[in-house]
This record gives C-alpha cells, structure tokens and sequence, in this order.
C-alpha cells in the first residue's frame, strides 16, 4: 500500500486534520519563525533529510497557514500572468507552486498514521476542511483553469516533449475531475461536499485508531497455551507497555490478533478476540462509523452525478487501467467462483478434523485459522511455529535489500546519523549502480499505540530533476510486534512477503527518474501501483533466497531443504479463505460506491453489507478482509471503489515474473532493465497498460494468477483480465 505527500492527497481529497489554542500560534512572531524548522529554507542535516528531532506539533499549523498563503501567491500570480498561457508560464510555474505547503503536509501526514498523539490527532481535525478549502480554491478557480485548458488545447502544437505533453494531460485531467468545467453553483457544491468528506475521513481513521488502540485482552501465561514463544515475548512488552507487567496483552493490530486466532487453543478467548476485532468502528459508541460511511458514500455518490457520471464507481475507474466498474467486477467475478469451490472444500476439511478430535461444534469464524493451522500441519508437516525461526527480521531486511542490489545494482548503508520520529525507526542512505545517491530509505518495523495498523510505504520527498536534482526519502511502515527486551525479532512468512512487497513500493519511489514531481514515482493509477510491490512478493519463496537468509535464529543453520519444499508446496493452501475474505471486501467496495445519489443517502450501512454479502454466497464462517467500519483503505484513505486493484495488479505481477521465470534467470538483466526503465523508473511517464506492454510485450493474461492460487491447472489457453 502507498500513501504520498501533498499533491496526491490533496487531489483525492485525503487531507486529515488541533485545537483552537494552536491555531492561534502566530507564525510571523519573530520567535515562532527562528524556531519553526519549517520556516527554514534548507534543512541543515545530511541530504536535507527531515529535523525530526527539532519538529513539535506547534510548528504545523502555522507552517501550513505560510504554506497555504504562499501557495495562493503563486497561483494567483499564474492566472493573472499578462502573457498568453504556454507550458512554462502556467504549467511548469504550477509545478514549481507549493514547495513550502508540500514539505510541511509531507510530514504532517506521515505523521497521522505512523506516530500519532492527541495532538497530532487534534491538528488533523482542525485542519481537515481549510486545506479541502485550500485545495477547491486553486482547482476551482476559473481564471487559473482557463490558462491550463488553453495549454491543453494547443498541446500538439507546441513543440513539447513526450514527457511534457503528459504532464499538460494530467493537469487538465486533474482540474476537469475537480470540477473546473462545471458551472459556479455545481463548483461551490463540489467544494462544500470535499471540504465535508476531508473533515469525515479523518474522524473514520481517528475512530478507528481509538477503537483498536484502546481494546486489549490482558491474559495469565496459562491462557496463553499453544502460542510461540516469540509471541508470547511480543505479548508480554506489549502487557508491559500498558502498565500489566507480568501479563500478555492482545490487541486489535493484525499482527497481534492474527496469530493469537491461529495458535491459541481456548476456543472462548478466541471468540472473544475475533469478536472484538471484527467490530472496531461498529460498536454504538463514540467510535462508532457507521453514520460516517453513510454520509461518505452519499457526498460520493452526489459528486459524480454532478461530474456526469452514474455512481462514484464510474467516476473513479475512468481514470484507472480497468476503466469501468464492469471490468473489475468481471475480474473479480472469474476469481470468485473457484475460490468459494476451494473454500468450501477448506471448511469441510476442517470440519472433519473437529469430528476427528470429537468436537461437536460447527467451525465458526473464530475458529478458521485454528483449525486452518492444524490442517496444514498434517497435510503438509509444516507449522508457522516451526518456521518463525527461520525468519528473522534483521536477516529478511537484509534480503530484501540483497533483492534490490541483485535487480537493480542497489546498495543500502544504514545511516545512524539522521533524526528520525521514534526510536525504532532506522535509516539507510541508497546509491545506485554507479555508486551515486539515489535516496534515503526509513524503516519503521514495529506496532505501537498511536500507529494505523497494516503497513504502506509513502514519502517525504519525492524524486525530480525540473530545477535540478532531487532525491527521494521514501519510507516503509509495518506492524511487527516488538520482541520482549533483550530478544532478537523474529517475523512470520507473512511478514516476511509484506517486507518484499513494501520495499517493492519503496524502490518505487526511490528509482524515479523523471523531470516533473507531479508524475515521479507512485503517482500512477491504484490499479497499476501494487504491480512494482507484487511483483517482488515472488522471489521469496525460491531456493535462492530461503537458502541464503532462512537461516535459524539460535543456531544460524539454513532452513532444510526438505523444509522448504514443504513450505512452497504449502504455499496454496488455504487460498480459497484468503481469497474469499479479500474479494468479499472488494464487492461490498465497488457495490456500496454504485450507488446513485438517491439510493446513497437511505444507505443502512450494516443491511447493505450483509445484502451484498448474501448475493455472492459468502461462507458464514468467513467475514470481509475489511468490514464496512474499519475499512481505512475506501473510507480514510485513497482505495474507494479501488480495492480490487489489488487482485488487478496480481493479476499483473503474476503475468509479469514470469517473464523472469521463462528466462531460466530470476534475474535476467534485460527483463530487470525493461522492467526498471518502463515500471519502477519510469513514474506515470505513459498509460499504464503502455508501460506493462513496454515491459511485458503483451498485454497480460489472467492464467498466471489463477495457478498461483490454484485455482487452474496447467496448459489452460490464456484469457486477457
């Protein structure tokens, strides 16, 4: 998952939002300034990398405030420019515009999800609507939109470059999806309706954080039978940091949640963890979503009719590589069906276990990852406690990084030099395959409280060349939880594949190599965005890297070789749960952003989910990835009526390794190269089913991903997605 800065949260109306005491700190007192980092020019650290240690919450609101004032001065100064509009009086003086406001908002929101506080969470409230205002006022503005539209419509004949001419699009593009073409009652609308939807997603992530920060199940060492050692340490400091020294504690962070489901042997603590975990943000209290999403879908739902389109499902996929909501709901709908077969078959087999061990019960939702376990044990002889040794964070770290040398010529040197936010956080200078810097790369690895749960990747600084050369500080967040004292972090295999998949995402970021901010790096389509994060996923269940960092915690021994062949042989088990639980999520997404206006604002959010459920059969024991209520990536984050990219892009990643894999060479330098220049490089240089052709030589088919799943066999005649 990424998350970027300024220009991309703006645009997708994703600004977050302190209380009236620090609004009124003045930001031109002359103490405020010498002591705002943001207030500097330059920060005097090495490669100009962020002064966490000098910045306090103090200092956002009034460095957004001067930003948001010397941002208008630029603008306007472009629409009212006496020249006719061209390339470099409108759009490259708009590329130039809002340096100050992207450096402060870079932070600030990185800051929301990975190392939140009350006043942090206070600022994103206050916040919330003056940038959405901001943000309407620049993009709505028509004398400023005229310039651009004039730009736009002389483009062929300008004499721009390739690189240029995509640029002016994406500008156009961005302000007609705002609403500048629209009349001046339906502009002030859509103003009003984003300023609205900024101050919601950003109470929808507030809740949703206080929901899981504030659960804990604090347990005696006899209730935790069954799990791991490691996470029994994971427990205890997590007990410990909550003021129960001597108890475990378990909380709503996957990491946590997910495997107490899969090991813990008492059956009622499970119920009550599951329970718990599936109703955050449903709980008729003050962090209650429900009355959040219904107005949320309803603002959608009105703006898109507004832009002329029927649902806010079309108006998002017109600017995607599916293009429309039929075309992901048919991907979708061809993955279904076998995976509710193979899920089915899933539930039978643990239901026959219970019989076996003289359960009476009927499986229950709390009971699938249990039992799931115990299967996969004696089917497989393979169990996640006996593989968790072999993965230790710092030696998957260090393959990760070994991956990125191995493809692109990278190299990591860790800098303990550099401030960062918490502790934990670590940081590595890259440099390229000639030896130059290339970036700065965060690793911030460990669950805390006041941190968003799942893991993403997003940036401080975003790669260009316009006015010269500037390098990129991308960051990568996870929630592992941190070992007791004195331990060495050990990580499960899904753990392990989030670790190649975020710095996918990473390197993204890092080996942009373009001219223009606005289209460096992850600034593409969210159905082409994961294809560089998944595409890594798939080197690290080869021999070559489970041979070189598989290697035990205590003894350092190699993961056996008959070990490993039981873990890839392992590794389609259970796809029809995980399948169906993600793709359940990526209905309700795409079916609750098809309503029209008028059905929206009736919605009955928890009746709704349970019809769309109903009408794709899904299993009773089996609930969405992402409920309605704490599902972050469609409602406080830029994923509505986008979640099924993830499967899109799959469908991409499979397809693309192997081009890899018909090579004999994992790492076959000219697929690597093509896939450097065109995918990871290449930012949204062109469309991206453009950039996969250049890559690939085809468009992809849909087979690859099926097989992986094992859902088909082998030799059937390949279907475009």
């Amino acid at each position: 998952m990424t998350r970027t800065p300024l220009a991309a949260a703006l645009a997708a109306v994703l600004l977050l939002g302190v209380p009236t005491t620090l609004l009124g700190a003045s930001a031109s007192s002359t103490e405020a300034v010498q002591a705002n980092p943001f207030f500097e020019a330059e920060w005097n650290t090495p490669f100009g990398a962020v002064p966490f240690d000098r910045i306090r919450p103090e200092h956002f609101v009034p460095a957004f405030e001067a930003g948001m004032a010397a941002h208008l001065k630029e603008v306007e100064a472009i629409a009212k420019h006496p020249a006719t509009p061209d390339f470099t009086n409108t759009i490259a003086a708009m590329e130039r515009a809002g340096r100050k406001l992207d450096r402060v908002a870079a932070v600030f929101f990185n800051m929301t999800s990975a190392n939140s506080n009350e006043a942090i969470r206070a600022i994103q409230t206050q916040m919330a609507p003056r940038l959405a205002a901001h943000q309407n006022r620049i993009l709505l503005d028509p004398a400023l939109f005229a310039r651009v539209e004039a730009v736009h419509a002389a483009r062929a004949k300008a004499g721009l470059n390739a690189e240029q001419l995509r640029l002016v699009e994406r500008y156009h593009l961005q302000f007609v999806r705002a609403g500048a073409a629209l009349t001046e009652a339906q502009r002030q609308r859509v103003a009003a309706i984003g300023e609205r939807m900024a101050s919601l997603s950003s109470q929808f992530q507030q809740n949703l954080m206080q929901d899981t920060d504030e659960w804990a199940l604090f347990l005696d060492a006899s209730q935790m039978a069954g799990l791991p050692e490691a996470l029994k340490g994971a427990a205890a400091a997590e007990a410990k940091a909550r003021g129960q020294e001597g108890k475990f504690a378990i909380t709503l962070q996957r990491p946590s949640v997910e495997p107490f489901l899969t090991f813990a042997s008492d059956r009622a603590l499970r119920e009550k963890a599951w329970r718990a975990w599936i109703m955050r943000g449903d709980n008729n209290d003050g962090e209650d979503n429900k009355a959040i999403i219904a107005e949320i879908v309803a603002l959608r739902a009105e703006r898109a009719r507004i832009m002329g389109f029927e649902s806010h499902a079309a108006f998002t996929l017109a600017d995607s590589m599916a293009k429309t909501p039929e075309a992901a709901l048919a991907l979708m709908r061809r993955v279904w069906e076998p995976a509710l077969a193979r899920a089915k078959e899933e539930r039978a087999d643990m239901q026959a276990l219970i019989t076996a061990e003289g359960g009476e019960h009927a499986l229950q939702g709390w009971d699938w990852r249990y039992y799931a376990e115990q299967v996969r044990k004696a089917r497989f002889d393979v169990s996640q406690d006996e593989l968790r040794p072999y993965f230790p964070l710092e030696q998957f770290i260090a393959a990760q990084f070994h991956l990125a040398e191995r493809l692109f010529g990278l190299r990591f040197k860790e800098r303990r030099d550099l401030p960062v936010y918490h502790p934990s956080v670590r940081v590595w200078e890259v440099s390229d395959a000639n030896g130059q810097h290339l970036g700065l790369f965060y690793g911030d690895y460990f669950a805390r409280q006041g941190k968003s749960g799942g893991a993403w990747m997003s940036s401080y600084r975003v790669q260009e060349r316009f006015d010269g050369a500037v390098t990129p500080h991308v960051v990568n967040v996870m929630n592992i939880p941190a070992p007791a004292e004195g331990e060495v972090a050990t990580i499960s295999l899904d753990d392990a594949i989030t670790l190649f998949h975020e710095l996918g995402h990473g390197l993204h970021g890092l080996m942009s190599n373009v001219n223009y901010p606005s289209l460096a790096g992850t600034a593409v389509s969210r159905d082409f965005v994961e294809f560089p994060a998944q595409i890594l996923e798939h080197y690290l269940l080869t021999p070559y890297f489970l041979d070189r960092f598989a290697r035990h915690v205590e003894t350092g021994a190699p993961m056996p070789r008959e070990l490993q062949d039981r873990l890839i042989a392992s590794r389609q088990f259970n796809q029809g749960f995980a399948t169906v639980e993600f793709l359940a999520s990526g209905f309700v997404d795409m079916d609750i952003h098809m309503l029209d206006a008028e059905s929206a604002r009736s919605i009955d959010v928890a009746a709704f989910e349970r019809a769309s459920l109903e009408r794709i059969g899904l299993l009773p024991e089996i609930p969405m990835r992402h409920r309605s209520t704490h599902f972050a990536h469609i409602f406080a984050g830029g994923y509505s009526a986008g979640y099924y990219s993830y499967l899109w892009s799959e469908v991409l990643d499979s397809d693309g390794f192997e081009a890899f894999v018909e090579t004999g060479d994992l790492f076959h330098p000219e697929v690597a190269e093509r896939l450097r220049k065109y995918v990871f490089s290449a930012g949204n240089l062109r469309d991206p089913m453009a950039a996969y052709v250049a890559f690939r030589g085809r468009e992809p088919v849909v087979e690859p991903l099926l097989r992986s799943r094992g859902f088909l066999a082998e030799g059937a005649p390949p279907q475009a997605p």
